[in-house]
């Protein structure tokens, strides 16, 4: 399993309504936001590419400025 945390940027007029649509979406889990407009969040995967799909995904949610990967986790499950 893959585990990953995302900053997602947006104006901070935004901030709620993109948090709103982070966790409708089922991409990730949301766990923190400010006044700035940063939104931090996890996302899980079976496979690096699935983590990576799930990125691109929510870099293309309206009123996403920007969306970068901050820190990966693997467990190859030795």
């Amino acid at each position: 399993m893959n585990v990953s945390s995302i900053v997602v940027r947006t104006k901070p007029a935004a901030v709620k309504s993109v948090m709103a649509a982070l966790e409708k979406s089922g991409l990730c889990d949301v766990f923190f936001s400010d006044k700035q407009g940063r939104i931090v969040v996890t996302v899980e995967g079976e496979t690096v590419d699935g983590e990576a799909e799930k990125l691109l995904a929510i870099q293309k949610l309206p009123d996403v400025l920007g969306a970068d990967l901050v820190y990966a986790f693997s467990d190859e499950g030795d």
